[in-house]
């Protein structure tokens, strides 16, 4: 199955009708005129409001675990920019993850309303195959379902993996985890956190330097100083137009991701470092109304050149996620 399953009246022809005899001229709407026309997959299925923030454009089953998808990257986006001529490689994230959404409702019968838990989700790109080209990156994603978890009827749960090429190169290689809920399940899980009632949210804290952890406008920066060398508290900012694309009750996967790659920055010290992948476990909620500590440790370079640090976030010393970040700085 693909985007296009509507069944149309009229014929998917650049034939003009014929009418007493003559030709009848500009009486075939454009669409039936150009049928190979590309559009996005409705945001729904991928947990987007804004259309803009949607990056997937097609999809077709070419099995029951294997799946081809195709995207596209624009040139320039309001908050995954550019970095030294590449594409931010934490789009790749963002295609990956709404991959995943994209199968649960269309291919595994999701209703909308049912709640997504990211578990992992990783991806390490090929730098050169990441270059910002004359045109936005045409992206077609082989899509391999490794396991799929059913609980009465129902789809429970799913792991993949993605292979994104770019003019016929494998460009991204990644994989994700979530389980998904009912909205009664949910309800139990969350009880009053959400609802309009629910615990008050932070002050929203002072951001760091926007300099120094790759960013350009503070209203970017999802870390505040906390006074110690590589720590700092999550910065989560519910207005943001990307990363709090919808109203939500916890701190978004991707905004956890995006912690991870300007902490990493931070502590490397590279204000135009390039994460080339990024490797996360999400351990639990992240909360709105409690203090997350983020911490950055050092590890072991590799011949190659490639810095890594390992990322972790706390809540009342309860382990949120993990994220081990592989970067190259513009000199590698």
């Amino acid at each position: 199955m693909t985007a296009a399953t509507s069944q149309f009246a009229h014929p998917l022809t650049n034939e003009a009708p014929e009418r007493d005899g003559q030709a009848a001229l500009s009486i075939t709407p454009p669409l039936f005129r150009f049928p190979s026309l590309t559009t996005t997959v409705p945001r729904e299925f991928v947990h987007r409001a804004a259309v803009a923030e949607v990056m997937l454009t097609d999809w077709k089953r070419e099995d029951d675990a294997h799946f081809k998808v195709t995207a596209q990257w624009p040139r320039g986006h309001s908050f995954f920019t550019p970095i030294g001529g590449h594409h931010d490689p934490l789009l790749a994230a963002e295609t990956i993850r709404q991959v995943g959404s994209l199968l649960a409702h269309a291919e595994f019968g999701v209703p909308f309303g049912h709640q997504f838990l990211m578990w992992g989700l990783e991806y390490a790109v090929e730098p050169d195959r990441i270059l910002i080209g004359d045109t936005p990156a045409a992206l077609d994603i082989d899509v391999i379902c490794t396991e799929v978890k059913w609980r009465g009827g129902a789809l429970a749960g799913l792991r993949y993996e993605a292979v994104i090429h770019r003019d016929g190169m494998p460009t991204v290689r990644g994989s994700a985890a979530y389980t998904c809920t009912t909205p009664a399940v949910y309800r139990r899980l969350r009880g009053d956190r959400c609802t309009p009632e629910g615990p008050s949210r932070l002050p929203l804290a002072a951001p760091v330097p926007p300099e120094s952890v790759g960013r350009v406008s503070p209203v970017d920066v999802v870390l505040s100083p906390v006074g110690e060398t590589n720590r700092w508290q999550l910065r989560a900012d519910t207005r943001h137009h990307v990363l709090f694309d919808h109203p939500v009750d916890h701190v978004p996967g991707m905004a956890l991701l995006e912690a991870a790659r300007q902490a990493a920055t931070a502590a490397l010290g590279c204000s135009t470092m390039l994460p080339i992948g990024i490797s996360s476990e999400f351990h639990r909620y992240a909360e709105l109304d409690t203090p997350c500590a983020i911490q950055v440790q050092h590890l072991p370079d590799t011949a190659d050149g490639v810095k890594s640090v390992l990322v972790t976030g706390h809540q009342d010393g309860n382990p949120v996620f993990t994220s081990t970040v592989k970067a190259l700085s513009p000199e590698s």
